[in-house]
């Protein structure tokens, strides 16, 4: 049976005093993918934020891999991080090191220090998306879909139980996006609940998933694509 990772109820959410949602009702369980919809600032980042403890649920009660996030402590905001593998729309790769680096950079800061531990992860993750020759290149001498590729497997390394994607495919051409989303639909197969946001519809029209709809401070559910 499911278990609810995510739950919200009656939640609302602020940005420097400006309310962003209202009323946000929603429950999210392991193995779900789901998709964010709604055009460019409706607030689908503010929510994926709020997740990670990056912006403040103020009201109502909301519950992340079983931290209440009214009440989580500063100390335990990076154990919740671990839990969860963030993709970027815009990579945020470290240009000045080889793919390898930046992802061992990723492990040792979340505390891994076997050398071997860590190469076999890296490899691991690296061969999970398709990338397994590409670690000893520097990010600049991968395409935008290579990239992307590479921003999954360092989502993948601490083996999360939830991934967020925030336009993973703004930046891509529609071919090379299509490609991502199929990665995100086989990692969710795995297990690994998925919350991706979009404002392209093309999406869900051709890979089922379930649709959270934005738009005047309010997310509508919208059931299965």
């Amino acid at each position: 049976m499911k278990k609810p990772l995510i739950k919200y109820t009656a939640v609302e959410l602020f940005q420097q005093d400006v309310r962003v949602l209202k009323n946000i009702n929603t429950e999210i369980n392991s193995g779900d993918f789901f998709y964010l919809l709604g055009k460019v600032g409706c607030g689908k980042s503010s929510f994926l934020k709020s997740l990670y403890a990056e912006i403040p649920v103020e009201s109502g009660e909301a519950s992340v891999l079983n931290y209440d996030m009214r009440k989580i402590k500063k100390k335990e905001i990076p154990l919740l991080r671990r839990k969860i593998g963030i993709v970027f729309q815009d990579f945020q790769l470290l240009h000045d090191r080889s793919i390898n680096k930046n992802l061992e950079f990723v492990l040792r800061a979340t505390g891994w220090k076997d050398k071997t531990q860590i190469a076999d992860q890296i490899s691991s993750v690296l061969q999970r998306v398709g990338m397994e020759n590409k670690g000893y290149k520097m990010p600049h001498q991968l395409s935008g879909g290579e990239q992307q590729r590479i921003v999954i497997a360092r989502s993948l390394l601490n083996s999360p139980e939830l991934i967020l994607a925030d336009e993973p495919t703004g930046n891509l051409d529609p071919e090379t996006g299509r490609g991502v989303v199929e990665l995100l639909l086989e990692i969710c197969k795995s297990g690994t609940t998925v919350i991706m946001a979009t404002h392209n519809l093309l999406w869900p029209e051709n890979y089922s998933g379930h649709i959270l709809f934005f738009e005047n401070e309010t997310i509508t559910d919208m059931g299965n694509s």
